[in-house]
């Protein structure tokens, strides 16, 4: 079977599915409602209580949690064969980190501040993101080799040490509701009472996606090695820069949007590559569209297990990912 046949019926499915997990998911909840009912026009929209709960309180939550789980997927994806570790996540850089140190910062020091209809705290958290982003891109380009990987990790995950010792710090100084706010960010959730914030994260993850399109030939060639990669005709200080850059544009627009949300960047790129191989022209895509899905079903978990009693989605997928992650440290093995 041929490459783009193949693609075409990978992705047509793993779209598929997306859609239809897209569709169902705004219609369960603790009100159960009629997606017909919901689509009807002839009924007006002040009495159309299906049409309310569908597009008004459930659909921005799904869309946000499709965003947010693509991103940190491909996210993942890039970030694995960039560094050539495939335990490697879109947290493992320090970005994360940096989101929550700004958003734990923008509650305790009671920033009130909007731009274009977001508030402070993801306002904060990206800007967070993009310091941490800047300081290991700074530290791995020193080098004036190009950008090494080496580097690039072992300054992310000292980052991500700083951050978090910051974190708890501002944690302790902080006021209980301050902190007891800003801990339920971390836990992670998508609970988006409007199309603002998706909106506003989505020319960012556009942005990042933009880059990844072209690079699932050049992620085969890194995922090999750089002098491989060279070899074959590969600028490899450009591809590193690109992937390392864009990897993280996409975490910080997620993170921003639903808090720092682990082990979707971790357990979606694995769970495809057993599904449909390594090839990244396959691989990328794919995860993109199964992590959407894939956060939106944790999110309808985390809503209705317990319910009426809400859980952080990102309780449900550490849940799920740490098991998996383990088993994947067992398996290298």
């Amino acid at each position: 079977m041929s490459i783009r046949r193949r693609l075409a019926l990978v992705l047509g499915g793993f779209a598929i599915f997306t859609a239809a997990i897209l569709t169902w998911a705004p219609t369960v909840g603790s009100t159960a409602i009629s997606l017909a009912r919901a689509f009807d026009r002839s009924i007006p929209w002040e009495s159309n209580v299906d049409a309310q709960i569908f597009f008004v309180a459930r659909l921005p939550r799904v869309l946000a949690g499709a965003l947010v789980g693509a991103a940190l997927a491909a996210a993942g994806v890039v970030l694995q064969a960039l560094l050539r570790n495939p335990l490697a996540t879109p947290f493992t850089l320090g970005v994360s980190a940096g989101a929550s140190l700004g958003a734990m910062l923008a509650v305790t020091m009671q920033l009130e501040f909007g731009l274009l209809g977001i508030t402070s705290i993801p306002l904060a958290s990206f800007a967070g993101s993009l310091l941490a982003t800047g300081i290991v891109y700074a530290l791995a380009a020193s080098q004036r080799r190009g950008l090494s990987t080496n580097v690039l990790l072992l300054a992310g995950v000292t980052l991500n040490a700083f951050f978090s010792a910051l974190i708890l710090f501002v944690q302790y100084i902080a006021d209980f509701a301050e902190a007891l706010r800003a801990i339920r960010w971390m836990m992670g959730g998508l609970d988006v009472a409007s199309y603002t914030p998706i909106v506003a994260a989505l020319p960012f993850v556009l942005l990042a996606f933009g880059a990844f399109a072209v690079m699932p030939r050049t992620l085969n060639l890194l995922s090999i090695g750089a002098e491989a990669a060279s070899a074959r005709g590969v600028e490899v200080k450009t591809a590193q820069r690109v992937a390392f850059l864009s990897a993280s544009l996409a975490t910080g627009a997620a993170v921003s949007l639903g808090g720092p949300i682990g082990f979707i960047g971790i357990v979606v790129p694995h769970l495809v590559r057993l599904l449909v191989g390594a090839d990244h022209r396959i691989v990328l895509p794919a995860s993109a569209l199964f992590g959407a899905s894939f956060l939106v079903v944790c999110d309808l978990a985390a809503r209705t297990v317990m319910s009426p009693l809400e859980i952080p989605v990102g309780v449900v997928t550490a849940l799920i990912g740490g098991p998996f992650f383990l088993w994947l440290l067992v398996k290298r093995s």
